[in-house]
């Protein structure tokens, strides 16, 4: 049985010949949150200060101890938690980052922050683009181990069979492309899905995070965001806290309506493409000799058998921010 396949989803850039800017966004509010919840939670010991200095106000770092940490005036440091961060360099952002001791995904979300509050040029519209068949036989050619394709905004644009009978209830519903922030906050079957949900959405909430810092103007992704706010509460407190995640690998575990239990580990890699889509290959594999080692045999088993939904109602259309 073949794999399912995007049908293939617009990417809205400007004429090469066309050179036009983009307004900066206005994205203090996020600055200002992001560095104050950094700020709290680092304790003056854990900066490497002497405790004292009278009763504390505040959680974690006051901000003339983040000035002093990172080398800068405090009132410098205020105009920056304000989110008056247009202008600022990479020096002293990374002075910032190693004073708030920033993760590399938290560094490059303050990177990213800053950059999405400057003009910049518009990217080139391009045309309608589709997932490269090499992609498709690729993923095809993993038969002991599920793998898709998916873009930021966490829709699945390619998989295969496997892939798709591992996320087969994503799939249950009409929408596409199936997204696993819209399965994991919106239907009731991720819970019994995720052994272990919590886990599952904080990771996810952290992926949009990151990926609402690197790509400001994609509408598409505003539009999921607000959505799921909207309905779900779990999904706005994660989504308060300005957790952010880069997607390398690790292990979840899974209890699959068709075969049960599954403890799997993963791998994602960035996929290099021509139109520079920002997609990312996942690969989901089971230790040799286990229970989940057959487990994903059975799975591999019964997608074989089951009816399978055509190529473009595996994985419909997905279009790129304007």
């Amino acid at each position: 049985m073949g794999g399912r396949v995007c049908g293939g989803y617009k990417l809205d850039l400007p004429p090469e010949a066309v050179r036009r800017t983009v307004d900066p966004v206005d994205n203090r509010s996020d600055i200002r949150d992001f560095l104050t919840s950094r700020r709290a939670r680092i304790t003056p010991e854990q900066a490497g200060l002497l405790p004292g200095g009278g009763r504390r106000r505040v959680a974690g770092l006051r901000r003339e101890e983040v000035a002093v940490l990172a080398g800068v005036s405090t009132d410098w440091y205020i105009r920056l938690e304000k989110g008056h961060i247009a202008g600022v360099s990479e020096d002293v952002l990374e002075a910032v980052g190693r004073a708030l001791q920033l993760d590399e995904a938290e560094q490059t979300y303050l990177f990213d922050l800053a950059r999405a509050a400057k003009p910049t040029r518009a990217p080139q519209r391009r045309g309608k683009a589709q997932i490269k068949p090499r992609v498709q036989w690729m993923l095809d050619s993993m038969t002991g181990s599920a793998a898709f394709v998916a873009n930021g905004r966490l829709d699945i644009v390619a998989t295969n069979t496997l892939g798709w009978a591992l996320n087969s209830p994503m799939f249950d519903g009409p929408r596409r492309p199936a997204n696993f922030a819209r399965f994991q906050f919106l239907d009731p079957q991720a819970r019994d899905y995720y052994q272990d949900w919590g886990g599952a959405a904080n990771i996810t909430v952290a992926l949009l995070r990151a990926e609402a810092g690197r790509r400001p103007h994609d509408t598409q992704l505003r539009e999921l965001v607000g959505e799921l706010s909207t309905v779900s509460e779990e999904f706005r407190t994660r989504w308060a806290a300005h957790n952010v995640r880069i997607h390398h690998n690790g292990a979840k575990q899974f209890h699959h309506p068709v075969v049960g239990a599954l403890d799997l580990g993963y791998c994602t890699l960035e996929l290099p493409t021509e139109d520079h889509s920002d997609l990312r290959l996942t690969i989901y594999t089971a230790e040799p000799g286990t229970p989940s080692e057959d487990a994903l045999k059975l799975l591999a088993s019964w997608a074989a058998t089951t009816a399978a939904p055509t190529t473009r109602d595996a994985t419909a259309a997905a279009p790129d921010p304007s």
